[in-house]
Parts: C-alpha cells; sequence; structure tokens
C-alpha cells in the first residue's frame, strides 16, 4: 500500500476504504486509525484480492480490533515502565512484578486463554512456594484440568481422565480441594488432606505426597467458573499474603476468561456489533486510564462516567469501603450537583445498611425499578428529591474483601436489562483493580521510603563505626605518647624550679664573695637572666603538662557519678562561671547574655562534672569569637551570647549561640578532630571540643550539631537522652 494511502488514513481520522489499489494482488483495502486520548499512534489494515468492499459490521470490528490494539500497546508501555523501577527487593514490589509479567501475558495473548493461564499458574507456585498449581473448569456435571503447572505422569493422566472424571463426580462436595471450594463459594485451605477425614480422593494420595492444598473460587457474578489450586508436597499452610496473591491471580483469570468469553460472544452476535464496539471502546479508555495512571480519582472519575453513559443514566457514583471505620466513602460522581454530594457525604454507610451496604453484604448487583415503591431511608429521599426514580448498584469485591459499590441513577423508572448489569460489573471490575493498583503503588513507596531510610541509617551506622575505631586507635596513641612524655616533663618541671632555688642560694653565696664593682655588676645581671630563662622554662613546662594532661581526658573514657540533675540550673551555672572566668581574665570584657530556659526541660540523668566541662568549653568559645569580632568590627557591634534550653519528650536539647564571626565551611569539617584549633599559638590546644564530643556523644549517647553562618553566628545544639544508656556508640565528626 503506498504512504499516501496510509497518510489518508492518519490525517482524516476515520476508516479508509478504497476499492481498488494497484499493490501486488490487492485489490480492496481498509485502514483504521489507532488513537490515544485523542493522539494518533498508528494503524490497522485489511485488504482483499477482489473488488468486494468491506461491511460497516465488519468495518466495525475492525475498529474493535484496532481499539483491542491500543489497549494491548497501553499495557505493554505500562509493564516496561514498572519493570524499569522494580528495583525494590520487597516481597510486596515482587507480588506487583509478577502481577505486571501477567499483565504483559494477558496484552499480548489476549485471545489465547491457555498461555494466559499458563502463565497464572508458573507465577503463583513460584511465588508461594508450591509444588503443584492446576485450573479446573466446569464441563457439563463435572469439572476438567484446564491447565496445570509441575504436574506430570500418573498423576497428570489421573487428571485428564475425563471419564472417571465425572465417575467420581468432581462437583460440590467436601471430598476434594475442588469440591469443597465450590461447596463453601470461598477460598478453602487443607492443612493436611491425608489427615483430613473427608477427603475421598484416596488414588490421588497414592499417586504423589500431596499435604498441603490450597483452593480458590474463580467466580463470575457470584457463580464459580473454575478452581484455581496450590499444593504443597509437605505439611506446610499458606501463608495470608500468599492467599491474598493468589486472590488477585485468580481474579486475573477470571478476567482472562471473561475477555475471552466476551470476545467470543462479540463474534457470536455480529448483529450487536455496533454497541459493543462502543462498550468495548469505553472499556478500552477505562483500561487505559487504569494501566497508564496510579491517579484513583482520575481513574474511578473515568469509570463513573462511562458506566453512566454507558448504561443510559443521567447520574453515577462510586463508594469506597474503609476498612479502618467500616464505612462507605463517597469517592467519585458523575451527573450530580455539589448539594447533593455534599448531603450524601454527611451520610454514614455501613454494610448492611442503605441498598448500598445491601448489595455489598448480599455480594450481588441489586436495582430498585421505582424508587418511590422502595421503603424510606436517609440516602434514596436525598435521591427522590434530586428527581431520580430508578437505582442500580453493583458491588465491588475483591474476592472475600469488600472494597465498594458502582451506582448509577435514572429518572426514568423501570427495570435495567441484564446486559447493563452485565457491563456493570465489568465496570465493578476495573474499579477494584484501579482500586488495588492504588494501593499496591502506595503501598510499595511507603516500602521504598522505608527502604531508603534504613540504607540511609546503614550507611551512617558504618561511617560512625569507621570513625568510632579510628578514635579509639588515636586515642590509644594519644595515651601512649602522653605518657612517654610526662616522665621527662616531670624532670624538666622539677629541676627548673630546683635550679631556680639554687641560683638564689648562689646570689646569696656571691654576696659574702670579694669581687670589685664591675664583676658583682656581671654577676648579678648573669645570675639574673639565668633566674629569668628558668622561670620562663617553668612556665612552658606547666603548659606542656597541661597539655599533656588533656591528651590523657581526651584518651579515656570518662567516668564519673551519673545522677539526675536540673538541666536549666546547671546550663545557668555554667554559664555564669564562665562569665565571671572571663571578666577575671580578661579587664574590660563585656558581653550580652541572653537566657531562654523551658520549664519542661526538667531534670535528665548525667555526669554534672563532665557535662559542665563541656558548657564552660562552647559558651567559652562563644566568648571568644564575639570579642574577636568586636575586635574587628570595633564601631556598632555588640557582642552577645545566647544559652537555651528545649524538652523534647524523652530527650533534652541545649543550644548555646554567640554572634561572632561564624565558622568557616573547611574548619566545621575538621573542628571536632584533635588537636585542630583556629586560635594563635598559646591560646588552644584543639582538645575542647574533640573532647565535648566525646563527652556528649560516647559517653552520654546523645549527639552535638553545629549550625554556623560566616560572618553572623555559631550555634551548637546538644542533646542528650534524659534516661541513662550504655550506649557509647560514636557519631559522625
Amino acid at each position: 500500500m503506498p504512504d499516501i494511502r496510509m497518510d489518508a488514513a492518519f490525517g482524516s481520522g476515520d476508516p479508509l476504504r478504497i476499492a481498488t489499489v494497484e499493490l501486488g494482488r490487492a485489490r480492496t483495502y481498509l485502514a483504521v486509525p489507532l488513537r490515544k486520548d485523542g493522539v494518533l499512534i498508528g494503524a490497522i489494515g485489511a485488504y482483499r484480492q477482489e473488488v468486494r468492499p468491506f461491511s460497516e459490521r465488519q468495518v466495525a470490528l475492525l475498529q474493535n480490533f484496532a481499539a483491542q490494539a491500543v489497549i494491548a500497546s497501553e499495557n505493554v508501555r505500562l509493564f516496561e515502565e514498572i519493570q524499569a523501577r522494580t528495583e525494590d527487593l520487597s516481597e510486596s514490589l515482587q507480588r506487583q512484578t509478577a502481577t505486571a509479567d501477567v499483565l504483559k501475558v494477558i496484552s499480548r495473548s489476549t485471545f489465547d486463554l491457555q498461555t494466559v493461564l499458563d502463565t497464572l499458574l508458573e507465577s503463583a507456585a513460584r511465588l508461594c512456594d508450591a509444588d503443584l498449581a492446576n485450573i479446573w473448569r466446569p464441563t457439563g456435571t463435572a469439572f476438567h484440568l484446564a491447565a496445570s503447572f509441575g504436574i506430570a505422569g500418573k498423576h497428570h493422566e489421573w487428571m485428564e481422565n475425563k471419564k472417571f472424571l465425572e465417575g467420581i463426580g468432581l462437583g460440590p462436595s467436601r471430598g476434594s480441594i475442588v469440591g469443597r471450594t465450590l461447596l463453601e463459594g470461598k477460598t478453602v485451605q487443607i492443612d493436611d488432606i491425608q489427615a483430613d477425614p473427608d477427603y475421598a480422593l484416596n488414588e490421588l494420595l497414592k499417586i504423589g505426597d500431596y499435604r498441603t492444598m490450597l483452593g480458590v473460587p474463580l467466580l463470575r457474578e457470584g457463580a464459580p467458573i473454575g478452581v484455581f489450586v496450590l499444593t504443597r508436597c509437605k505439611v506446610q499452610p499458606f501463608s495470608n499474603k500468599q492467599v491474598e496473591l493468589v486472590t488477585t491471580f485468580a481474579d486475573q483469570a477470571v478476567i482472562a476468561i471473561e475477555n475471552v468469553r466476551l470476545f467470543e460472544e462479540v463474534q457470536a452476535r455480529t448483529s450487536e456489533l455496533s454497541q459493543s464496539v462502543d462498550e468495548l471502546r469505553a472499556l478500552g479508555e477505562v483500561s487505559q486510564a487504569v494501566n497508564s495512571t496510579v491517579d484513583l480519582m482520575v481513574v474511578l472519575n473515568t469509570i463513573v462516567a462511562k458506566a453512566t453513559q454507558l448504561s443510559g443514566t443521567e447520574a453515577g457514583a462510586i463508594y469506597v469501603f474503609d476498612q479502618t471505620v467500616q464505612e462507605f466513602h463517597l469517592r467519585a460522581t458523575y451527573g450530580m450537583d455539589d448539594a447533593i454530594i455534599s448531603e450524601i457525604k454527611d451520610r454514614h454507610i455501613h454494610i448492611g445498611e442503605t441498598v448500598v451496604g445491601e448489595a455489598v453484604e448480599q455480594r450481588i448487583p441489586i436495582q430498585i425499578p421505582d424508587i418511590h415503591d422502595d421503603p424510606n431511608s436517609p440516602v434514596l429521599d436525598i435521591i427522590v428529591r434530586a428527581g431520580f426514580r430508578a437505582l442500580l448498584i453493583v458491588p465491588l469485591l475483591g474476592g472475600d474483601r469488600t472494597v465498594g459499590a458502582l451506582v448509577v441513577r435514572r429518572k426514568k423508572p423501570g427495570e435495567f436489562p441484564k446486559h447493563t448489569v452485565d457491563l456493570l460489573q465489568t465496570f465493578a471490575a476495573q474499579s477494584v483493580l484501579a482500586i488495588q493498583n492504588a494501593r499496591l503503588f502506595e503501598s510499595v513507596e511507603a516500602r521504598t521510603h522505608e527502604l531508603a531510610v534504613s540504607l540511609e541509617e546503614l550507611s551512617t551506622a558504618q561511617d560512625r563505626l569507621v570513625q568510632t575505631q579510628k578514635l579509639a586507635s588515636l586515642g590509644q596513641l594519644t595515651a601512649g605518647i602522653a605518657h612517654e612524655i610526662k616522665n621527662p616533663l616531670n624532670f624538666i618541671n622539677n629541676f627548673s624550679a630546683l635550679s631556680a632555688e639554687l641560683v638564689d642560694e648562689l646570689g646569696d653565696v656571691l654576696e659574702a664573695a670579694a669581687l670589685n664593682k664591675q664583676m658583682r655588676e656581671e654577676t648579678n645581671e648573669l645570675t639574673h637572666m639565668l633566674k629569668g630563662n628558668l622561670e620562663k622554662v617553668v612556665q612552658h613546662g606547666k603548659r606542656a603538662d597541661s597539655i599533656v594532661k588533656n591528651m590523657l581526658l581526651h584518651s579515656r573514657e570518662g567516668s564519673g557519678e551519673r545522677r539526675p540533675i536540673d538541666v536549666n540550673s546547671l546550663v545557668e551555672e555554667s554559664l555564669n562561671l564562665a562569665y565571671h572566668g572571663a571578666r577575671a581574665e580578661k579587664q574590660g570584657f563585656k558581653i550580652r547574655l541572653e537566657q531562654d530556659f523551658d520549664p519542661a526541660a526538667g531534670k535528665v540523668d548525667l555526669c554534672p562534672q563532665e557535662i559542665t566541662r563541656v558548657l564552660l568549653n562552647l559558651i567559652s568559645n562563644g566568648f571568644y569569637a564575639s570579642m574577636k569580632r568586636k575586635a574587628e568590627v570595633r564601631d556598632g557591634y555588640e557582642p552577645a551570647l545566647v544559652a537555651a534550653t528545649r524538652s523534647l519528650g524523652d530527650r533534652v536539647e541545649i543550644r548555646i549561640r554567640d554572634n561572632g564571626g561564624g565558622i568557616a565551611a573547611e574548619v566545621k569539617d575538621k573542628m571536632f578532630n584533635p588537636f585542630f584549633t583556629t586560635k594563635p599559638p598559646g591560646e588552644g590546644t584543639g582538645l575542647g571540643l574533640s573532647i565535648s564530643y566525646d563527652i556528649i556523644v560516647k559517653q552520654h549517647a546523645g549527639s552535638i550539631e553545629v549550625d554556623t553562618q560566616p560572618g553572623e553566628f555559631t550555634e551548637f545544639r546538644v542533646i542528650l537522652p534524659r534516661a541513662a544508656t550504655a550506649s557509647k556508640a560514636g557519631g559522625n565528626r
């Protein structure tokens, strides 16, 4: 077919029929465009080798195939998107992937029922750890094996012996898993068939050592159209999640069977093709909405709109059942004004109450041909006042679970035809899938978020462990060096002091010696210089001794008695102590102090001496930063420091904030490292913040954080647990 012919079909948007065309032996050609949301995505064509135009019914049938092709294309696209995002290894994501695999097979083999059923069985057996899986379908008075997985040899021969099966009457009874499921009309599990007194298929037990069996009915309109069976060769009951998964697969099997049945009916009833095409096109739009978005409201609005239009009614609604409060909530509407919607939303509908709850309770569609003839109820009064007469309610059921209800309303009284009821049940099944997909997506998203948080916490814990190991090694090294230095340092300090005393004694001896004036002056000058040098040695020796003591303090775990201490009092005492110490050390020291203590801060179980040491260090650093900025800025700047507390429930927060010059980013990353300091030589050892970190994090299992803005402020945030803990986990510095 020349491209210009296809282009004509694309441009018009309508079926293109050409009586004759020169392309091989083709004479008559028919092309139908494929559209998605009004956008052209392709075309489907057919030709004959004779001049014989296609009939309107044949055109409509090809349009039906075009609509199915669009649905199949969208299903494949959805599967590929889902497959690309399945990185979470959780069980819920595996279930979603398995469902996507089944949807892929369904989309590619829409009318190949055997392929769909085989795929469902294989996926169910694999995900539920079953040894055997099979699906039974009715034939005459008995059920036959429609599909199987993991069954071979004599077992397969036995299951395919139709005469034998008809002889034992594999129908509703308690003698088999199939019969028992049909008898009860719901999911049945036999924990151990060999211990079950009612199980009658003894010949099956001779063939294989089968123990646990699960049967899920395939229900259409409440009537069984088959049974989904899983078998294990060991006594191990299936879990609730596995039962739920098999129920979902059973729903998919019903949909697949229904798709085939509907297609066969459409083929058999060509006289009704026009109406069927409209319905299938609507179902295609609904299916497209279900498979192309996880926005539940978009899907439900599409479903209720199509259901209302195709049922010949004026208004519709979808109620979703809330399991937590056991109530129905209005979620989507069509053709209803805001006043009616608001009034209905104020009503609390439970199962068994009103016609909606009654339909769900009975699990069957219920219709009221004329509401005027029905007993009064609050909801029906609202509908009557709005001018509606006829009502049809179709329950939304997911296996044994209540999902909601689909309702359409008509202003003309009269019964709804069976065809309309069947159509709305199909829409109801799509609604159930949409709601379940939305809930599954929310579950996967929540699980993905949990896994991401867990991964982040694991990474943080690993970093803390590495840092803790490094600090432990550094502490051991520091302790060793400090001990080695302390002994010779003691000798230096002691002999320096002793030498200074000896210089004084030497001066006394020389005082009695007979020396001339010049020599005595030189001797006095030398002894004075020697004494001054020794005093400097003593001074710096003491400073070195202080550094060594700090190194030893840094290298050991804090020890001290823990006891409940009022946090506000401790912070206030530390602030006063640091302030008066700074004033005594430096004349002219002046800074504005602010206190913001939370009365609910209360008491914390801690070592008061150690925490006081931390607070003094942080406050002193704040004083230093503020005074340094004052010296640099001079005019228009007032040094200030804020001490605050806040209760966090089982923890307490302490904040020390100064308005100094702030901390640069490259300094912030190293400020808790031992021996790192930005102060000039002789003014800091670089151990204050490192020791403070160890006291807060290691000794008290708390945390210390820094928030700073260069040129504006620095704030230290200390968080302490109220109760004493044995944890000494490290943290990121």
